[in-house]
């Protein structure tokens, strides 16, 4: 594979894993690891949802890809470079530079303003402060967030707090987003706004998206839905909606 490059009008990257295992704690023969010797690929600029039910090992997954967490076997490689091999400033760096991950509670700073929660990975990148600024606050204003950049978290709704996250995670035009459940904890409408701003970053930038969800109806929006049960793949959805 192409390792990553910093050409900034490449789209998004390539992601496989290769037989990956996961077990938390001592590995107990009588019970099955947590990712039991899954393999997937998702190309460049594919938005991927990932569905199963709770304890599925979705989430799992998601994390093991971001390299948060540690597979006890296998192989994973994002953009052609190994997650697994990089030391844990590597991961870091490399999550900060590449990747958007929208957590299923938002994982906000609770005191920090909207607006300075929004700018955390633009300063981590060290990018020019009036420019991020302006470019934090045009896509707080296209999720319906405008005025609100100085509230703190626990002055919005859940809706807006999920909100505030996305724009978080795609601030710096991430090559990979991964999304934890990002319509979980939200009512019907709330989630559809969410989705359509996902919808609209992708075909803005064609970043590679995988989504983990348990809903159907969220499932649609992206161009192919792999199964997940007991941490194993058990189907994969080839149909697109785009």
């Amino acid at each position: 594979m192409t390792p990553v490059t910093d050409n900034p009008v490449s789209t998004g990257l390539n992601v496989t894993a290769t037989n990956v295992v996961k077990h938390y704690g001592e590995a107990d023969p009588s019970r099955p690891p947590v990712i039991r010797g899954l393999s997937l690929s998702v190309l460049h600029g594919e938005w991927v949802a990932l569905m199963g039910d709770s304890g599925s090992g979705k989430s799992t997954l998601l994390n093991l890809l971001a390299g948060i967490d540690t597979p006890n076997g296998g192989e994973i490689e994002i953009g052609g470079e190994s997650i697994i091999s990089k030391s844990e400033k590597e991961k870091t760096l490399f999550r900060r530079k590449h990747m958007g991950f929208v957590f299923q509670f938002f994982n906000l700073f609770p005191t920090l303003s909207v607006l300075e929660n929004v700018l955390l990975p633009a300063r981590l990148l060290h990018f020019e402060k009036k420019q991020a600024r302006q470019q934090a606050l045009s896509l707080l204003g296209e999720v319906g967030l405008f005025g609100k950049e100085h509230r703190f978290p626990s002055q919005l709704s859940g809706g807006e707090q999920q909100r505030v996250a996305i724009v978080r995670a795609v601030i710096h035009r991430p090559r990979l987003i991964l999304a934890d459940e990002p319509t979980g904890s939200l009512d019907h409408d709330t989630g559809d706004a969410i989705l359509a701003l996902l919808k609209k970053l992708h075909q803005r930038d064609r970043p590679t998206i995988i989504m983990t969800t348990h809903s159907l109806h969220a499932s649609l929006h992206a161009q192919r839905t792999i199964r997940i049960r007991d941490g194993q793949i058990i189907e994969q959805d080839l149909d697109s909606t785009h």
